[in-house]
């Protein structure tokens, strides 16, 4: 079959957010066919270039979501769009349009002004109609720019700011919404123009999303904003996979520019009510774990679409250290991951400041580099500052040179050449964050076959099940005193590591998350109304869906033209004829039956 994969700020870009498992998806089902549509996010990522797709990646097509003044400056004007419209509607629009586009955006900005977006499902008394709106408003922007070739210039239109104005100023707003200025209208303008930029693209034709039999959106959010839309203009089935909660990364993600509370406020509204859309419109959800999970709930995802899919991860490159002899260093702890406040490394250095108390041969290692673009440079420098204030050098007599408890190292180095190297190289490895989604570094320990100490935060508790220690977050005593009880007990540290492999093996491997995914692709489209679009015989009037959309002789060059209507009723008047004389039965009597019927009168005669 052929599915269409929507990505936004990943695969196939090369440092995209969902490469990995997209690119093992596509390269562990050959026999489909896809087509990305992909979404980049800045124009950096497009400069770091893209992964090499296996051959049955049929087409690729990008579009970008940078800010406007980026997409000026690096792509020109969108397809089909005047440059008048920078500054308002345009005569390129009727009266009749300008109409619609008002009433679509007035519905759409008052169902987000109105604060339902964020609120659990439950908690919606007054949902129906905001949403009702919110929905009316969405696809009738989405027809419209179907129907003009975009609006990215309209919707930062003069216009489109005052109507944004009246809407925060109606009755029955929140005080936070109802508080908003100028600057707020204008700021929360560019990030609904933002958002909805992929009602824009030239994707929703016959030779775009048409052409697939499924649409699969690596994340929600902007990525399934094209699916959605072919649902609606093609009847696809929408299948959604999350393996992190986009919602929650906006609230925690740190803006380049300060917003304000009104502007976070309507930007949170306007994801949260796409979000619920999304979740009513697709055909099934696949969340990562039972955190993201919860969060889709809480949106109004129904448990009937609802299916656990764990993300799929090589087990064979930690093959090596899970089934070898060496269980590290028995008095090692170490540390992987990105390092960034989110991973409260300076928890770790506090609680391992009482493990060297109870352990003084004790030490910690840590494996990682900085986040790129962010204040990682700072936090680390912090760490390592922190961590020479703990524990200055420690030296074995008064010439010798003094060495640290604490290291800071990354991977590709002579002592540690590989991800498994960093893993073997102790015997408990601990994960200390505040915020976490799917842990990652916790089943790659898994696979190696180390005992792990680790906060309960997102997955985790999901993740290791009984395999591991879970200590409460933000609690150095009670991190010290898991890691101090596995480093005292070997034989439990064995025990806790073989486990650990054992349900990693079970539960995280490729292998079962393409399975499952080969499972959802035939489920989904073996259930899916059918669209006919048959040369040899003319669509159905009445447009009921039948079973298997393309019979095998449409792909038959040669195809026979339908029989015209005249020739038709022609013989079916004939097959009166001759089934009265010859007393044929009635339910014989159809295209088959007239043949059979006039040819048996006539031997009958002879």
């Amino acid at each position: 079959m052929r599915i269409g994969l929507l990505t936004d700020g990943g695969y196939p870009y090369a440092n995209g957010e969902s490469r990995l498992w997209c690119d093992r998806l596509v390269r562990g089902l050959p026999q489909h066919r896809f087509d990305l549509f992909a979404l980049s996010r800045s124009a950096d990522q497009e400069q770091q270039g893209r992964v090499r797709l296996p051959d049955q990646v049929g087409r690729v097509r990008t579009a970008p979501l940078w800010t406007h003044e980026e997409d000026v400056r690096h792509a020109g004007r969108p397809r089909g769009l005047p440059g008048r419209l920078a500054t308002g509607l345009g005569r390129s629009y009727g009266r009749r349009d300008r109409r619609r586009f008002t009433a679509h955006v007035a519905a759409l900005v008052g169902a987000v002004c109105a604060g339902t977006g964020t609120r659990p499902a439950g908690d919606r008394t007054d949902s129906g109609a905001a949403t009702g709106l919110f929905t009316d408003g969405l696809y009738g922007l989405a027809e419209l720019a179907r129907e003009h070739g975009g609006l990215r210039y309209a919707l930062r239109s003069e216009a489109t700011v005052r109507i944004v104005e009246a809407a925060c100023r109606a009755p029955g707003t929140g005080r936070t919404v109802h508080g908003a200025a100028v600057p707020d209208h204008l700021a929360f303008v560019a990030g609904l123009e933002r958002a909805l930029r992929p009602l824009s693209l030239d994707w929703y034709d016959e030779d775009g999303l048409g052409a697939v039999d499924l649409c699969h959106a690596a994340s929600g959010g902007a990525a399934a904003l094209p699916g959605l839309l072919a649902k609606r203009f093609f009847g696809l089935p929408l299948l959604v996979t999350e393996y992190g909660v986009p919602l929650r990364a906006h609230y925690l993600a740190a803006p380049e520019a300060p917003l304000r509370a009104p502007v976070r406020a309507l930007l949170a509204n306007f994801h949260g009510l796409l979000a619920s859309e999304v979740y009513r419109q697709a055909a099934l959800i696949t969340p990562g774990n039972t955190h993201v999970r919860r969060w889709q709930e809480r949106f109004g995802a129904g448990r009937s679409k609802l299916r656990t899919v764990y993300p799929g991860m090589e087990a064979a490159r930690f093959a090596a250290v899970g089934e070898g002899d060496d269980k590290g260093g028995p008095r090692t702890l170490v540390w992987i991951g990105r390092i960034e406040p989110a991973k409260d490394l300076t928890l770790l250095l506090h609680a391992f400041a009482e493990v060297r108390r109870a352990e003084p041969d004790a030490r910690l290692r840590i494996f990682g580099a900085p986040v790129r673009g962010g204040d990682g440079d700072t936090y680390l420098a912090h760490c390592r500052a922190l961590a020479a204030r703990l524990f200055p050098d420690e030296a074995a007599g008064p010439h010798a040179v003094g060495a640290g408890p604490v290291t800071f190292e990354e991977i590709g180095g002579p002592e540690v050449p590989d991800l498994a190297e960093a893993y073997a190289a102790g015997g408990v490895v601990v994960l200390s964050s505040t915020v976490e989604g799917f842990p990652i570094s916790l089943v790659e320990a898994m696979f190696c076959g180390r005992a792990t100490v680790s906060t309960d935060v997102g997955a985790v508790v999901e993740v290791v099940g009984g395999t591991g220690l879970v200590v409460p977050p933000r609690n150095p005593r009670a991190l010290a005193d898991a890691c101090v009880a596995l480093l005292r007990d070997p034989e439990r540290r064995a025990r806790l590591g073989a486990a650990a492999r054992a349900r990693a093996l079970e539960l995280f491997t490729v292998e079962q998350n393409l399975a499952a995914f080969r499972g959802i692709y035939l489920d989904l489209v073996g259930h899916a109304p059918v669209r006919r679009t048959t040369r040899a015989e003319p669509p159905d009037p009445a447009g009921a869906p039948r079973p298997f959309a393309t019979p095998p002789e449409d792909h038959v060059l040669s195809a026979l033209p339908p029989e015209p209507v005249a020739a038709a009723s022609t013989a079916r008047s004939s097959a009166r004829v001759c089934a009265g004389s010859s007393r044929v039965p009635s339910w014989a009597i159809g295209s088959e039956g007239v043949h059979a019927g006039v040819h048996g009168a006539g031997d009958g005669d002879a």
